[in-house]
């Protein structure tokens, strides 16, 4: 159904992840960006955790072998449907042959402005039909199982969709759109905050083992996203954060969002495909509402963490979820306004 002409820096089948077997000492993995792939998946009429393809920087190129419809999650990265600029977050049907194409974080398009995000998320009617491992179709890069072969995608590749018709007849008709997520929570834009990306972050459990001077560091200065990040972790640069005592700890449990600081005293924020224990201190942990921006933030960009309580994590997860339940709600509405037009 789906042929990888071109598979770019990264691509992966991913899913919503595997949660439920940290005890055997795997990860959940899964989209980085939960909240783009869940959204693109329904606006073509998949459940959200249908599994789609995570797309890296751009440089990608798919062509579809039989009609169907396609969403984009995330960022667009100067995206083309045969040729033409199309945009995240619309609905769109294509007909068979027809091919996309991601361009590179900077556009050689003139129709296109530079980009800078990381990742785009392709849903397709039907979800990408891989087999099922350990409950998600999620690839496990490191581990080399699940998804397509338990590896990256490649040139020449070809994925099946899975059983499309629900999903079509759910959604069908011309193209439409939804609003994108706010990319923060300020109104300002990005530019007019200095170019930071805010995250909010809850106190860690050893919050207290750093110097009064590491703990004020820790909010109120930027902190630089460096080239060495991946799907494992994310590695910052900024002030040396130093504890009151250097001591070594028993490795505990840890989740994507947390954020340990080894001996170096450079922070590193755990993501999906981190490993299950660790023995670094945490200082705090970024709330699960604001990890989909530090999936698309870019390398070298900055962040600015700032406090946040439980009952605001709580909230923020609130309105994420309401903001897929309107996509729900926009799609239903539109079935059956189209279904009301056609019966006159």
């Amino acid at each position: 159904m789906i042929e990888i002409l071109q598979p770019g820096m990264l691509a992966s089948v991913q899913d919503l992840g595997r949660p439920g077997h940290r005890s055997q000492g795997i990860h959940p993995g899964g989209a980085l960006n939960a909240l783009a792939l869940a959204s693109a998946n329904l606006l073509v009429g998949n459940a959200p955790g249908a599994a789609g393809i995570e797309i890296t920087m751009g440089l990608c190129e798919l062509r579809f072998g039989r009609a169907t419809r396609i969403a984009l999650g995330g960022d667009d990265i100067g995206a083309t449907l045969n040729g033409k600029p199309i945009s995240a977050c619309w609905s769109l049907p294509v007909s068979a042959g027809s091919v996309l194409r991601l361009a590179p974080v900077a556009s050689d398009l003139p129709q296109h402005p530079a980009r800078h995000s990381m990742r785009s998320y392709l849903a397709v009617a039907g979800g990408i039909d891989v087999p099922v491992v350990l409950d998600s179709r999620s690839t496990d890069l490191k581990a080399g199982f699940g998804g397509h072969q338990g590896r990256a995608l490649k040139r020449g590749d070809k994925l099946a969709v899975g059983d499309d018709q629900a999903a079509l007849r759910a959604v069908s008709g011309p193209a439409f759109g939804v609003r994108a997520p706010d990319w923060s929570r300020s109104d300002l834009p990005a530019h007019q905050r200095g170019g930071h990306i805010t995250l909010r972050v809850l106190p860690g459990p050893e919050i207290e083992e750093f110097t009064k001077a590491a703990r004020e560091a820790f909010w109120s200065t930027p902190w630089r996203i460096t080239p060495s990040s991946n799907r494992m972790g994310y590695r910052l640069e900024g002030e040396d954060l130093k504890r009151k005592h250097a001591r070594d700890m028993l490795s505990h449990g840890v989740v994507p969002g947390v954020i340990q600081v080894p001996p170096s005293g450079q922070p590193i924020i755990l993501m999906g495909d981190a490993q299950t224990t660790g023995g670094y201190p945490k200082i705090g942990v970024v709330i699960g509402a604001d990890l989909w921006k530090l999936a698309q933030a870019p390398l070298n960009a900055t962040l600015r963490l700032e406090p946040c309580t439980l009952e605001q994590a709580l909230l923020a997860a609130e309105q994420q979820q309401r903001y897929l339940d309107t996509i729900r709600d926009t799609v239903a509405a539109l079935d059956w306004s189209r279904a009301t037009l056609y019966k006159k």
